[in-house]
């Protein structure tokens, strides 16, 4: 009987211990709903943006990005954000995709405008712009330096050094 007692009262503290790390995760994580409201926007490209992505505003955290969609008309990326229900943004506000840093994922960043009418739930936001791709971005790297060494030995004549035997 003893020895029943001391595995039931052991099975509880595992359960509220475990119970007890699933609330410090829930509130520490951002899995939970939040309330707000939801807006969408378009972009061409969202390479490295992920199913709950920080939306910023001037560095802030205001929202997460919620899922991603394909608009079959024009093939442009659809995602839909929640925003903070005590976040208002112009209806003019640009949505930028930002990295982190190189190793570090991405996030949506909101450059609020100067309208006067805010964005609604439901609204979509018109000015978007997505990041070049890391790939992209060396390319352009490499091609500019080629360029450069080219025009290099156009200025030179490219007239070959004179051969001292």
């Amino acid at each position: 009987m003893q020895k029943n007692l001391v595995e039931t009262i052991l099975g509880a503290v595992v359960l509220l211990v475990a119970g007890g790390f699933l609330a410090f995760f829930y509130k520490t994580t951002d899995i939970h709903p939040s309330s707000g409201y939801v807006i969408t926007a378009a972009f061409s490209k969202i390479d490295g943006l992920d199913t709950g992505s920080p939306v910023r505003v001037s560095g802030v955290k205001v929202g997460q990005v919620l899922d991603f969609t394909l608009d079959p008309k024009n093939y442009r990326a659809i995602v839909r954000m929640n925003i903070n229900d005590g976040v208002r943004l112009p209806k003019d506000t640009a949505a930028v995709i930002a990295s982190s840093g190189l190793l570090d994922g991405k996030f949506l960043s909101l450059d609020p405008g100067a309208d006067e009418e805010m964005l609604k739930a439901g609204d979509q936001i018109e000015f978007t712009q997505s990041t070049p791709g890391l790939e992209q971005l060396l390319g352009q790297v490499i091609f500019s330096l080629n360029k450069d060494k080219g025009d290099d030995k156009k200025k030179s004549g490219d007239k070959p050094a004179p051969n001292k035997s």
